[in-house]
């Protein structure tokens, strides 16, 4: 289990990044879902030991993350959103290279471990290639594999799939749930809804560096049933319905706009009809926070 308590970070320009995080992680995959700018990358360099926290505890399987540090790296994979390669190595040498600064010093150790680890990530054909002509995906594959060294018992994603093409995005999907099967706490930090539908057990939503609520998929799409409803309109009759449904998502296309919106109590007019709710239909829910808190309270 990951403790976080009380985490507070503010830069030196005034920006309050994070405002008192309080978050338990369990172990498997967790979903730290939340918009670009809401603190998640900043959260993660904290759990990483990358940048220190003004106030607050972090606590993994007994050992503070914040005051041992040579500690808790050793407990650590991390693939933060910028991974840096080196152009004109190859993926073996890469990852030699990494696995020297984890303290892996038997060189037929390393190359045993380099080998599997290529391998698990499918890119054993790629070990001689040069970094340089590596597509995004194969980038992001070598960084999970570099954060696989040492077996870590925590291990940190953050925005992995940003920018993967859809086959890229499946594969590394893959990559992520078998991970988790095998390791303790894989924390994946994303602003992509799905990823965490389809990936994640459970989940914490956070904006404007506090977390808002905690919750599983399950239960926040529980929390919808028979709440969400869909309408196709011409795009003049969506702004008068705009007006007094609390509409969720808009999207307009040849004069015509389709509303999804949150009703519980009723259905919100004759032109909607029910829909099946999704996980970002509570992300886009403008009144979301209140309904993820009662949830978190549950």
């Amino acid at each position: 289990m990951l403790a976080i308590r009380d985490l507070g970070k503010t830069y030196s320009s005034g920006i309050q990044a994070l405002k008192g995080i309080t978050l338990n992680v369990p172990p498997g995959m967790f979903g730290l879902l939340g918009p670009n700018g809401a603190g998640k990358t900043t959260l993660m360099k904290i759990l990483a030991t990358l940048l220190e926290a003004d106030v607050g505890t972090v606590e993994f399987n007994g050992i503070d993350l914040i005051t041992r540090k040579d500690e808790a790296r050793r407990l650590l994979g991390y693939l933060p959103q910028e991974f840096g390669l080196y152009p004109s190595l190859t993926a073996e040498q890469m990852l030699n290279y990494f696995a020297k600064l984890k303290g892996v010093a038997d060189k037929k150790q390393r190359r045993a471990l380099i080998e599997a680890l290529l391998e698990k990530v499918n890119l054993l054909p790629a070990r001689k290639q040069r970094l340089g002509g590596f597509s995004g995906g194969m980038r992001q594959r070598l960084g999970i594999a570099q954060a696989l060294i040492g077996e870590p018992e925590l291990i940190m994603v953050d925005e992995p799939t940003a920018g993967l093409d859809p086959e890229e995005r499946v594969r590394f999907h893959n990559l992520l749930a078998e991970t988790a099967s095998e390791s303790a706490v894989v924390i994946l930090s994303t602003h992509i809804v799905s990823d965490v539908a389809n990936l994640c057990s459970n989940m914490a939503v956070i904006r404007d560096g506090s977390i808002i609520a905690t919750s599983t998929p399950r239960q926040a799409l529980d929390e919808l049933k028979e709440s969400i409803w869909e309408a196709t309109v011409p795009r003049e009759r969506a702004a008068a319905l705009t007006s007094h449904c609390r509409v969720i998502s808009k999207q307009s296309a040849n004069g015509q706009a389709r509303l999804r919106v949150v009703s519980k109590a009723e259905r919100p007019g004759e032109e909607f009809t029910a829909a099946i709710p999704t996980l970002e239909d509570y992300y886009l829910d403008s009144e979301s926070a209140g309904t993820f808190g009662a949830l978190a309270r549950a």
